[in-house]
């Protein structure tokens, strides 16, 4: 795989990981200093923003693999019409 996808993806994990302890930093202490329901709107926030941050790696790795195998489906074809 390609070393600048590797690091976007390890990038994603990462913020992942931020706005997850983040919704859980506003779901425990949010409350002493914010009124419920905007503690409630900022912890659906960084959940909703950290299901994406690992949910785009899937399907960038998935985009990666589908076009590897149409180039190699395209070098097949190619081979196979210069033979």
């Amino acid at each position: 795989m390609d070393e600048r996808l590797k690091k976007r993806i390890l990038m994603f994990y990462l913020a992942g990981v931020i706005n997850a302890f983040l919704g859980l930093y506003v779901v425990i202490e949010g409350r002493a200093f914010l009124p419920p329901e905007t503690a409630r709107w900022l912890a659906l926030f960084f959940f909703a923003f950290a299901a994406v941050d690992f949910w785009f790696p899937s399907v960038l790795k998935k985009k990666w693999l589908e076009a590897r195998a149409k180039l190699a489906a395209e070098r097949e074809k190619q081979v196979k019409r210069d033979s």
